[in-house]
């Protein structure tokens, strides 16, 4: 990929501290490509040869043939003052094949003040008007994990049909 900080990949990485293979596992399979671990990260190379990780792979978003970080949009989000915590994941829609559901926590002394037009206006000026999310969802606890980070998977399944139905 051109190091110009824009052009966005699949993270493959190769070295003598890197494993060429998981033992007698099925995942070998594809968890390799060409002597190639397969980390399950986006990103891409700065003009200074840095590496920035935008997203997982798996939580990345396609919509339209574009790709939305989700990542992006939740460190966005959470910059707003009354955001306690914040999930973005991607869900099936009609038209554009996926489009972004932004879970919030709110602080509990601003429940009443806030409103997804507000969220919105914060981080309009970070992105262009496809990559917002379509709605945002107030709710009062963000699913976890049992190490306590965001299960985008439960969340993706407790929303499934949320653009198709709408």
């Amino acid at each position: 990929m051109p190091q110009d900080g824009v052009s966005v990949g699949e993270i493959l990485v190769r070295g003598p501290w890197i494993t060429r293979s998981y033992y007698n596992d099925p995942r070998s399979k594809d968890a390799f490509v060409d002597g190639y671990w397969r980390s399950g990260d986006i990103g891409y190379i700065d003009q200074n040869g840095y590496l920035k990780v935008s997203d997982r792979f798996k939580d990345i978003i396609k919509s339209g043939g574009e790709w939305i970080s989700s990542i992006d949009l939740e460190n966005a989000i959470m910059a707003h003052p009354p955001v306690i915590e914040a999930a973005v994941i991607g869900l099936e829609h009609p038209k554009w094949q996926e489009r972004p559901l932004a879970l919030v926590k709110i602080a509990e002394d601003q429940k009443e003040s806030i409103t997804q037009e507000d969220i919105l206006q914060c981080i309009a000026p970070k992105f262009a008007k496809w990559q917002l999310p379509d709605q945002i969802l107030f709710i009062d606890e963000i699913p976890k994990t049992s190490v306590g980070k965001f299960s985008k998977k439960d969340m993706r399944s407790m929303y499934k049909n949320f653009y198709l139905e709408s």
